[in-house]
């Protein structure tokens, strides 16, 4: 029986100066996916992949189509080496890249929707940072203790949301300056390990991103999108997301919804001990993020991902 490929798409963080500029170098496939981008959107992608600064990098209008660009570089290297995808899901943003992976959009509208996707939080965080100088909304990382214990301590907290759930380790909460300065104060006195205000453009799967929603729903409007071919999982529902309709809807949610990654995993995890056969999981993006959380769960322990961001990855596969 042939092993069958998880793939894990990273999402907004993960962007790094030069990332997959090595591959395409390497490999002319990874390369006419860059070229195919600039195409599609105007932008010279190779110098905003290899020439930008992190700073430049860093902006949801810069990093979303940047991040995806380099999944969908990596993935089309992988197919020529005859690897690809018997179920995919992606965190946050990288659930886009996942979806043209599953076969729900073609790949000229994954990347008008993700070039879309990223203008409209970059206008978005930007309205919510001048209106409120020094004091903007964003994310908080808590270390150490239960999601269930942030999640309680958030939801008592008036505009603090728990936001993603990466790992039994770790949580992130989104909310106002003060709403988060509280949840910080509250975290460190039930013993987490540390609470880390992290350096994002704003308050992402929160409620206090529904204009980005609005505006974004607009986008998907006339977009058809098709049932998925392999398992694909949401990150809103943290299951199997198995309608074209079910997953448009989730892709306006999931704005202002958690990422219920920890359950995804673990619907994974389950799948792949049901079909019993030989099973990797690759992380077909810059960086190793979700190896990282992979590595935390007890299906982590039996089965390490592999990150798969650089030419020298590919090649050892």
């Amino acid at each position: 029986m042939a092993k069958k490929y998880a793939y894990l798409f990273p999402g907004q963080g993960a962007q790094a100066p030069g990332m997959v500029k090595d591959l395409a170098e390497a490999f002319p496939a990874a390369k006419k996916v860059i070229d195919d981008v600039s195409s599609i959107t105007g932008l010279d992608m190779g110098k905003l992949l290899w020439e930008s600064d992190a700073e430049t990098l860093s902006r949801s209008d810069n990093s979303q189509i940047a991040i995806t660009t380099a999944s969908l570089a990596i993935m089309a290297v992988l197919k020529e080496k005859g690897i690809e995808p018997s179920a995919a899901m992606g965190f946050s943003l990288g659930e886009f890249p996942a979806l043209y992976a599953a076969g729900v959009v073609s790949f000229e509208t994954l990347i008008n929707l993700v070039r879309q996707r990223g203008l409209i939080m970059q206008k978005v965080c930007e309205e919510i940072a001048a209106e409120n100088k020094g004091h903007a909304p964003g994310m908080s990382a808590i270390l150490g203790l239960p999601p269930e214990t942030v999640k309680k301590i958030a939801d008592a907290i008036p505009n603090a949301y728990a936001a993603n759930m990466n790992s039994v380790k770790q949580t992130v909460v989104s909310g106002t300056f003060d709403a988060l300065t509280e949840m910080e104060e509250r975290a460190m006195k039930s013993g987490a390990r540390r609470a880390i205000r992290l350096k994002v453009a704003g308050p992402f799967h929160s409620p206090l991103m529904q204009k980005a929603a609005v505006e974004f729903e607009k986008v998907l409007a006339p977009v058809e999108f098709a049932a998925p071919k392999i398992p694909l999982f949401s990150n809103v529902t943290g299951k199997r997301a198995t309608t074209g309709a079910e997953i448009k809807e989730s892709a306006v949610k999931h704005l202002t919804h958690g990422v219920l990654w920890t359950d995804e995993e673990a619907v994974l995890a389950s799948l792949i001990k049901e079909d019993g056969g030989e099973w990797a999981i690759l992380e077909p993006g810059p960086g190793k993020v979700l190896t990282g959380l992979w590595s935390q769960t007890e299906a982590g322990a039996a089965l390490p991902a592999v990150p798969v961001g650089t030419a020298d990855a590919v090649n050892s596969l």
